[in-house]
Formats: C-alpha cells, sequence, structure tokens
C-alpha cells in the first residue's frame, strides 16, 4: 500500500470516472452491469477520501454530453443515480458528509432530482467533507452561463467591466464556492480533460491510470496522492522562489 504524508494531501480532488463500458466489455457484461459495478468504486473511493482527510470531491458522474446516449443507457443511469442517493444519504450523514452538485439539474429525470435536492438538504450542515457531483455538466455550458450572468448584471449597473478579473470569473462559475482541484484524476488511460472544470484546473497536477473505473480502490487512490506528492508546485514561479517562500 503506497504510503502518503498527511501534511502534504490536496485539499480538493477531482475524478473523470472512465471506463465502466470497457469494463463491462472486458467481462463479456452489458454496460449497465458496469455502471452499476462503478457505482461501488464510487462507495469506496468516497469512504476512502472521507478517511483519508480529503476535504472536496468533485465526481464527474453525468457530462451533458452524456444525454446523447442511447435511451436504455441514460434510463439506466438516472436510476443508478437515485438509487445510489437513497442508499448512501445515511452514510453520508453518519461520516458528516456534504452533498453539492455543478450542471444544469433541472435536466434531470424529476424523480431524480427530488431525490438529489432532498439529500442536498439533510446534509448542508456537514461539514467533515464536500461531495460535490457533475451532473449534466459541462464545463463549455458553465463558462457561457457565467458569461451570459456577467453581461445582464453590466447591463443592470451591478458589475463594471473594469472590475471584471479572474477572480471575478471565478465567482460566476458553478464552483464559486469551493477550491479549485489540486488534484485530477482520469481512469481508464484516456488523457483528455473532457470539458470537464476547464477554468479551474489551470493549474491542477494531473494524473492518469490505465485502470479502469470500475476496478478503480482505495490503494489506487493512494498511489495517486503519492504521485501528487512528488511533484512541485510552482504556480509560474521557479523552484527558487517557492523554496523561498
Amino acid at each position: 500500500m503506497p504510503e502518503i504524508d498527511q501534511n502534504n494531501l490536496p485539499r480538493h480532488i477531482a475524478i473523470i470516472m472512465d471506463g465502466n463500458g470497457r469494463w463491462a466489455g472486458k467481462h463479456a457484461l452489458g454496460r449497465i452491469r458496469g455502471h452499476r459495478k462503478g457505482v461501488q468504486a464510487v462507495r469506496t473511493v468516497v469512504t476512502a477520501c472521507r478517511e483519508i482527510g480529503i476535504k472536496f470531491l468533485t465526481l464527474f458522474a453525468f457530462s451533458s454530453e452524456n444525454w446523447g446516449r442511447p435511451d436504455d443507457e441514460v434510463n439506466a443511469l438516472m436510476s443508478l443515480l437515485a438509487e445510489f442517493l437513497e442508499k448512501e444519504a445515511p452514510t453520508f450523514q453518519k461520516q458528516e458528509i456534504r452533498l453539492t452538485t455543478i450542471g444544469d439539474i433541472d435536466r434531470l429525470y424529476r424523480p431524480v432530482k427530488e431525490k438529489l435536492l432532498e439529500v442536498k438538504k439533510l446534509t448542508e450542515k456537514n461539514s467533515k467533507m464536500v461531495l460535490n457531483l457533475a451532473l449534466s455538466y459541462g464545463s463549455r455550458d458553465e463558462i457561457v452561463f457565467a458569461v451570459k450572468k456577467m453581461i445582464a448584471e453590466h447591463q443592470e449597473g451591478k458589475l463594471n467591466l473594469d472590475d471584471i478579473d479572474k477572480d471575478t470569473v471565478g465567482r460566476y462559475l458553478y464552483t464559486h464556492n469551493i477550491p479549485d482541484p489540486d488534484l485530477l484524476i482520469r481512469t481508464s488511460g484516456e488523457y483528455r480533460i473532457s470539458n470537464f472544470l476547464l477554468w479551474q484546473l489551470a493549474y491542477t497536477e494531473l494524473y492518469f491510470t490505465d485502470v479502469l473505473w470500475p476496478d478503480f480502490g482505495r490503494e489506487d487512490l493512494l498511489r495517486a496522492i503519492a504521485v501528487y506528492q512528488q511533484r512541485e508546485r510552482r504556480f509560474g514561479l521557479t523552484s527558487e522562489q517557492i523554496g523561498n517562500t
């Protein structure tokens, strides 16, 4: 088991959970079985992050592009989401995990949205960890939404153009109330960001693994964190400057 430094943990980990379909194909199973197995990996990783001491975990659960998948797969994903929320709500309370979301949740099936809002309300005072689900989410859509909101507030006299800087833009994003990710993990051997947190990942450390998401467990998470801890985060400065700060 990889050893990690508890004094140098990433505050916020974001994960692109990829490979459910390929896992199913590898095991001669239908794609839905792969997604169900992927939910088990979600439980494992959420619990591990809570135990390790990660404060924020964002999971790319359903992209805006995923609506274009076959109806039976979309229906199954919605059902799995509702089932996950129902089963995990007591665990969230016990472990003091607050559930939040980013994305256009109004597009979710009505029963799923209602359950989601119920669990978010139930856990809103929990303070040990934030589990942030990206649902019906696309980063370009998020940026467009932010731009439109800034334009509208400018026209209403609430926002001056000269006052707009990168911090201002950040306040109009879905993630305005959580820090940018320190570490991004993508499973299944793909080397893409896939329209995920494009603005927020500007200085994030990227970690790619060939492990398919349903097989991703605690040891894989610890390995990713251990690699993160070996890197020097300079944020545009030199190594000498970092050493002097």
